[in-house]
This record gives C-alpha cells, structure tokens and sequence, in this order.
C-alpha cells in the first residue's frame, strides 16, 4: 500500500478508500459544517435552493454568531436573524448566539465539537485551527456550505504535504504565534499553496494547546489547505478534558512523501513581528530594535488566533501594576465566555483594565475591521490578529503589525513596537 501523510490517512478513511494520493479527487464524509453569521446566511439561500427539508444531521451543523454580533447595525442584526431562524427551523444542536457564543474557531475545541481524526469544513478561512488536535479541517466557501449541511459531504482535491519538524524548547516570550510567523517568513505566503503543512518532532511537547492552536489556525496565512499536528499525550488529555466524542489519531507513515521537510529549531526563534501588508513581511524584534521606534495608536489581543486564557495571561503577566501609554487604545477581546469568565476569576481582567486597557464580549471585532476597534487613516495598531492585508482593520491608509500577545502587551505599555523580554516578569 501507498505511504501517506497524516492528512492523507484521514482522507482516505473518510472517502472509504484504502489509500488515496497528492492531485486525486475524492468525495468525503463530513464530521463537523461550519458557518458563521456572515458566511452561513449566504449558505442558507443556497441550502433552501437544494430543495431538501432537513439537514443531513442535527448534531453536525454549527453555526456561531461571532463576527458582528452583538449586531453593530441593522445590516448584521439582519444575518444573525436569518441564521437564529434557520438554526430554530432545523433545530441545530449546536447553535451559538449572544451570551454563549464565542469567536468559533476557539469555541468549538472547548465545546468538544473536534477531536483528532475528525474532517471538518467550514465557512470561515480560519477553520484550519482545529488541525492543532490531529483533524483535517479546512475553510470552504459558503456553496459548499450548503451542500455539507445537505448531504454531509464535500469533494477535496488530496493534498500534498510540507513536514515540519520542530526540535528544542521555546524560550519564555516565543510562542506559537512567534513560532508561525517565522515559519510564514521562511516560506512565504504562498509558500504551501493548497498543500498540508504537518507538524512532528519533540519540539511540539513544549508547545502548549493555545499555541498548537495558533498555528494551526493561521496555516492558511501560508495558502496552506491545512495545518495539523502530530497527537501526543497533551492533545489526548485536551480531547478527554473537553470532549466525550470518540477520537482516532493518524499518524504518517514513516515513509510518507513530502514535498519539502523543514527542521525548526524552536530554540533559535526569537519573537516575530509581520509588518504591513502581508503575514510574511516578517522581522525579528532584535531587527526591529536596530531600526527608527515604530510609534502606534492601538493594541488589539484577542481574535481566534490569540484570544484563548494563556495568551491574556502573558499580557495580564506583562501589564500588571503598569500602565498603557497615552496614546495608545489598548482592547482586549477574550475569545470565549468561558476564557471571559475564567480571566475575570483570576483577576486578570481587573488588572488589564487598572492598566488601561478595554475588555470587550468575544467577538471576531476588529480582526476584519468589523467593529471594536476599527483604525482611521494614517493609524498604527499591533494586533494578535492573522492578517494585515491592506485595510484589513479599517482604513485603506491605515497599517496592521501581527505579533504576540507579549510584543503587544508590551507596545501598549511604551507606545512603539517593543521587545517583551525587556519590559515583562518585573511585577
């Protein structure tokens, strides 16, 4: 039999298939169809046109109202009327609205919606996060939405595979964020086009499931189909803590074709930050010390890349007893209630707002230049956001730097994109 990646096996299973191969063209079983409340009511028209009364399973269709919600204008209020009726008519199990939501791609892990083996699509680009837990989840377009809410299925393309293998430890600053970023660097934006980019190696025991999660999720930033990681006795304790679904962990053959192998020495990493106008666009912080002090207007951390309760730890760990400097709005969006409410109990949100910043309900906000936190022309934000496209936050004019909870905990601080190891673990 034909050696194959770990995204291949999971394929192959969920096709009925023996084997399947890079370029072949398979109809796949569904666990999990995602939307959202702007991609699912597009969805829903075309559901409606399929003619079917009911979709495939009840238990299998998510919709999470996160994007704009609570609803900014009538605009948006409208969409998550149209997916609250549709989740009521088709009695959704798993419908998430205002008071129980939470940014999707951080909600459904804790949910126990995913868990390893699992084939996932969704309405949302973002939706390669859930590879962090050893699924195949990747992001579709709303039409194939509709037909995954239908039949339960959807065709795929297998993809080829980048292996990436991770050896050292991460020193305390350097996180999964750091980690992808210098990764998006090294490769470029579309330097995994439509390929799966797996994670192996020792290294991953010294990354926690937040960070595994972050760069799962911004797989995609890399034209990846989707990222995923290698199971060990971490993800399987994440699984068992939050889930009571049955899981299958898929390893890949040790023979297995890549079309590149890449070693990261996670040691040798140091904290990233991606300037305008593309993730890849990336410089190291000791880069960025030698240059002109990069001024900025806002901080923004949360978003389903770094909205989880260890990245408002490490701001919590760095803003404490400080202050954020004038100038600057810093805002701070917990990605979940859950991750709201365990923040609130540690007192790490009191000490982020004596500091100055503002917490905000989960939502996706100002990752799309949605709401909460929109930038004017000329402004400057460092975000733990996953893109930093041209006008992504706002205006056209305006510039987006990715970087760490860390980086951007501390830039709120002095006002200018800063080296967290100089200013953190003094409280």
């Amino acid at each position: 039999m034909k050696p194959m990646t770990m995204s291949q096996k999971i394929l192959a299973h969920h096709a009925g298939l023996e084997f399947v191969e890079e370029g072949q063209l398979i109809e796949a079983n569904l666990d999990l169809v995602l939307g959202n409340d702007i991609t699912a009511p597009v969805a829903i028209s075309e559901f409606n046109k399929i003619g079917v009364k009911e979709v495939f399973d009840k238990t299998k269709v998510v919709i999470v109202l996160d994007h704009f919600t609570p609803a900014k204008d009538i605009q948006s209020a409208n969409l998550c009327k149209c997916a609250r009726e549709f989740a009521a008519d088709k009695e959704l199990e798993n419908f998430f609205d205002v008071g129980d939501m939470g940014i999707e791609h951080a909600l459904l892990p804790e949910q126990g919606l995913v868990v390893a083996g699992d084939v996932v699509i969704g309405a949302d680009s973002h939706t390669c996060t859930y590879g962090a837990l050893g699924a195949f989840s990747t992001g579709i377009g709303s039409t194939d939405m509709a037909a995954g809410m239908a039949t339960g299925k959807a065709w795929f393309k297998v993809p080829s595979a980048i292996k990436f293998v991770l050896t050292g430890k991460p020193s305390h600053y350097v996180s999964g964020k750091d980690i992808i970023l210098h990764i998006i660097g090294l490769i470029g934006v579309d330097g995994a086009l439509y390929k799966s980019m797996e994670f192996v190696g020792e290294g991953i025991s010294h990354l926690s499931m937040d960070s595994r999660f972050s760069m799962a999720n911004m797989a995609i930033e890399a034209g990846a189909k989707n990222g995923i990681f290698e199971v060990d006795n971490q993800t399987i304790d994440y699984m068992k803590k939050h889930s009571k679904k049955p899981y299958t962990i898929y390893k890949a053959d040790d023979d297995a074709i890549y079309e590149q192998v890449i070693n990261i020495e996670l040691d040798k990493v140091r904290p990233t930050v991606s300037f305008p106008h593309l993730p890849d666009n990336t410089h190291t912080i000791d880069e960025i010390e030698a240059m002109d002090k990069i001024k900025i207007d806002q901080v923004v951390i949360g978003s389903c890349t770094n909205g989880r309760l260890e990245d408002l730890q490490v701001a919590n760990e760095i803003l404490k007893g400080k202050k954020v400097a004038k100038h600057v709005r810093a805002i701070v969006i917990p990605a979940t209630q859950k991750i709201y409410l365990q923040a609130l109990k540690e007192g790490i949100l009191e000490n982020l707002i004596e500091a100055g910043c503002v917490v905000s309900t989960p939502t996706c906000g100002p990752c799309l230049g949605g709401h909460t936190g929109v930038l004017a022309e000329g402004e400057r934000a460092v975000s733990t956001t996953n893109r930093n496209f041209v006008g992504r936050m706002g205006h056209t004019k305006s510039e987006v730097y990715l970087a760490s909870p860390a980086i951007a905990a501390a830039s709120a601080i002095t006002g200018y994109i800063s080296n967290p190891e100089k200013i953190g673990g003094n409280n």
